[in-house]
């Protein structure tokens, strides 16, 4: 298997947070794969230009795009490794924290490390990766984090479903980590990376649950250094 991730200028600088989910999810299942990180302007001459986007998994000759779509191809074709979902109540369940991280969580990160993404990349991803986020989001890269500081005071408080399921089991996905888990993780784990800013506190039960995170599956979170 080959999961093309995405990368910084330093190929070691792997930060995508759909990349962290498949990534994840390919470790839960303990199935070999070799990772290839790949700068934002390679991403459209993969595979005969399978995909406009990361992550995308080579199985033999299957192509899959998508993290959700790896996650739910994974489990289908492997039903005899661990599962990601626990069942289609937990596939669909896994769907609204998708909409969660989405609609709620990446917004919020946007607008804290917009430019620290920016200040990763190599000159000419630098160049795609304004164009195509000013275009998309109607600002300037600097408008866009210009309210960073009290965007940084805010953003504990979007964790709190996090924090109410985490009063309750030890994972988002019951008594073991699931692929819930992984979308959430692959939220921070972009932030940890990309910037040098704090998001949480020591004692706050979800910075424990993402230092759990990083430790699971030999510390693979832990492979890619934070920015800290």
């Amino acid at each position: 298997m080959k999961l093309y991730t995405l990368c910084g200028e330093n190929h070691d600088i792997r930060f995508s947070p759909h990349a962290w989910k498949a990534v994840m999810a390919l470790r839960h299942k303990g199935l070999a794969f070799e990772e290839a990180p790949t700068p934002f302007t390679a991403i459209p001459k993969l595979e005969n230009g399978f995909s406009p986007t990361v992550p995308l998994l080579k199985d033999g000759e299957r192509l899959v795009r998508d993290s959700f779509d790896i996650a739910v191809y994974l489990d289908e074709a492997y039903p005899d490794r661990p599962s990601l979902f626990g069942g289609s109540a937990g596939r669909a369940l896994s769907r609204t924290i998708e909409g969660f991280c989405q609609f709620v969580i990446h917004p919020a990160l946007m607008r804290i490390i917009l430019t620290d993404i920016h200040d990763c990349l190599a000159p000419e991803d630098q160049a795609y990766f304004r164009a195509s986020r000013e275009n998309r989001l109607g600002k300037s890269l600097e408008a866009v984090v210009a309210e960073r500081e009290r965007e940084i005071e805010a953003f504990p408080a979007k964790l709190d479903p996090v924090r109410h399921a985490l009063k309750h089991q030890p994972w988002l996905g019951g008594e073991a980590p699931l692929f819930a888990d992984y979308i959430v993780f692959g939220a921070l784990q972009w932030a940890r990376i990309v910037s040098p800013v704090s998001l949480l506190q020591n004692d706050d039960p979800v910075a424990d649950w993402f230092q759990r995170c990083l430790d699971l599956h030999d510390g693979v979170g832990r492979a890619v250094a934070s920015a800290a």
